[in-house]
């Protein structure tokens, strides 16, 4: 039933309706000229034998060769009366059993009636209604075969299209459909050999104009992000120089409240333009994992111990992974910290085999980190909810270089809830 759905086959079973439609119309209209084209050429001959008998009723001779009686009993009724109107007409009926064609005319107070054979005449039109109705039945399926591999094309094309925007949406930035054509979708060109010629293309390929638009839509978002991701990198170095010199000035201020809140300042400068070279460098790509054999349960309770922030680690079940232990710290870091700026106490740590969980009791992630995922310098606002700054987006560079999933949720009970979970075929005890 899916498939039937499907914008293939609604394409063929649509062409292959239309076509019946159109097939049957034109069959009924052909039968109707056909049949009337047959029955009034017997019709005729009838009426040439009637005008024959009458002529030699008149002359009071025998009707010699042809079949005619007066007010034979097989005559029809409707006819009958009709020759009592003083008029002449023919109509099919039978005689002796045998279909007929009957004409009748009057002559003094009788019906004189003529009859020729119609069995053959009968036949002759179910003949040419089988000969319709195969050749409705052929034309209908070469139409519909026809439809399907039409049909097949443009679902193929655009299911490859639709599979590019989903990987494109998945952060695949390089993916690309690449249909080839002819010209660019916007100059209504056609290729020719001689590349200096262009001359109007033929025709049109929506298909193909979709996937020319997703195309470049992708090659520009690729040129803005990479623009923004130079930028990044580029701010966090500039400033990198002026402030290690900040900070060694600072350092040589006497002490005192004043000091303090320099330090204090110039602190919340120095982390976050290390967090923006960390995006950086997670960005291009180049950060490769080192991996050693961990016991789970442990390094994280060492991650938490490290924090010196307050929460409960709980160890389920155990478990040996190939991980990156610096990493894995600072993953675990940036989500205690965010819990603790951004929800409430008790914060919980649960490890379960490759399974580490992350909760708070605050009002929990927005829907729209649930939805998007983390987003930069989404910071918390009473009017748009609970924000996140660099620290989840860290936490999802980092975790995408372990191949960790991080799921963002909120638990039923409220407070937010983060799901790390270890590739299971990582795991080795």
């Amino acid at each position: 039933m899916r498939a039937l759905s499907s914008l293939r086959w609604k394409i063929a079973l649509t062409t292959t309706t239309v076509c019946c439609l159109v097939a049957a119309a034109l069959g009924i209209l052909v039968h109707n000229v056909v049949a009337r084209q047959v029955v009034g050429e017997v019709r005729k001959e009838a009426a040439r034998d009637l005008d024959h008998a009458l002529g030699h009723y008149e002359y009071g001779t025998a009707h010699g060769d042809v079949n005619a009686a007066l007010d034979p009993p097989g005559l029809p009724a409707p006819l009958r009366a009709l020759v009592a109107r003083g008029r002449t007409g023919s109509m099919v009926g039978s005689h002796g059993g045998e279909p007929v064609m009957w004409a009748a005319g009057p002559a003094d107070r009788s019906a004189l009636a003529v009859w020729i054979p119609y069995g053959n005449t009968r036949e002759r039109l179910r003949d040419i209604d089988t000969a319709i109705l195969a050749s409705a039945a052929l034309a209908a399926g070469v139409v519909a075969l026809a439809g399907l591999f039409l049909a097949d094309r443009i679902s193929r094309r655009l299911a490859t299209t639709a599979a590019v925007a989903r990987r494109i949406s998945a952060g695949d930035l390089d993916a690309r459909v690449d249909f080839p054509a002819d010209a660019g979708p916007d100059t209504g060109a056609e290729a020719d050999p001689d590349p200096d010629v262009r001359r109007p293309r033929r025709y049109r390929d929506e298909v193909r104009d979709v996937a020319h638009a997703l195309d470049s839509m992708a090659a520009s978002l690729q040129q803005r992000l990479e623009a923004e991701k130079r930028f990044t990198a580029d701010v966090a170095h500039e400033l990198r120089t002026p402030l290690t010199g900040s900070l060694a000035a600072a350092a040589l201020l006497p002490e005192g409240r004043p000091k303090e809140m320099i330090n204090d300042r110039l602190g919340a400068l120095h982390r976050l333009t290390e967090d923006l070279l960390e995006i950086s460098r997670l960005d291009s790509g180049v950060e490769r994992a080192d991996l050693s054999r961990v016991e789970l349960g442990r390094a994280v309770e060492r991650a938490v111990t490290a924090t010196r922030l307050p929460a409960e680690v709980r160890v389920v079940r155990d478990a040996v992974v190939l991980t990156d232990r610096r990493r894995l710290d600072r993953i675990l870091a940036n989500l205690l910290v965010n819990a603790h700026k951004h929800g409430r106490p008790p914060v919980e740590v649960t490890v379960e085999g490759p399974v580490v969980v992350i909760r708070d009791h605050g009002p929990g992630y927005p829907a729209e980190l649930i939805e998007q995922g983390p987003k930069r310098f989404r910071t918390g606002d009473p009017g748009r909810g609970r924000g996140h700054g660099l620290g989840l987006t860290i936490v999802a560079g980092q975790a995408a270089v372990l191949e960790i999933t991080p799921v963002f949720a909120n638990a039923p009970d409220g407070g937010a809830l983060t799901t790390l979970r270890l590739p299971v075929g990582r795991l080795t005890g």
